[in-house]
């Protein structure tokens, strides 16, 4: 794998990476939206990735798509709520704040390595040119 390889596939792992971290944020930041018990509860993002040239060993990684969560939700009694139907129901998301923080923490190490190895390549890079140049 050259060095540009390198960029071009880390480049695109730093793109996934960032719509992951967008995805998981945008669901923590709507774990209690609460919704009517006759609309569609607030639906979770899943980023998924999909490998570009599989096989090659070049390409990097591609977004393939979002999945979304369970439009169902739950139904939490909330008489208060002004949401809430007349037997003080609203339609919550079904979403773990656990399991979101395990997967920001993971998206953001997969941002982190990425850009490593950008900076890396990069470095490499300019010292190659620096050797052919003579100095």
């Amino acid at each position: 794998m050259g060095l540009f390889n390198a960029i071009d596939t880390a480049s695109s792992g730093v793109t996934v990476d960032r719509k992951w971290l967008d995805a998981v944020s945008d669901n923590i930041s709507n774990i209690n939206t609460a919704r009517r018990t006759s609309e569609n509860a607030f639906q979770a993002r899943y980023v998924v990735a999909q490998a570009v040239d599989y096989g090659t060993g070049t390409g990097g990684v591609q977004v393939g798509g979002i999945a979304l969560g369970s439009a169902q939700g739950r139904l939490v009694q909330d008489p208060s709520n002004p949401l809430a139907d007349a037997d003080g129901y609203v339609r919550m998301p079904d979403i773990d704040l656990s399991s979101q923080m395990v997967q920001l923490m993971m998206a953001q190490r997969g941002y982190q390595a990425n850009l490593a190895t950008v900076d890396r390549a990069a470095e490499a890079y300019k010292e190659a040119i620096g050797v052919g140049k003579g100095i």
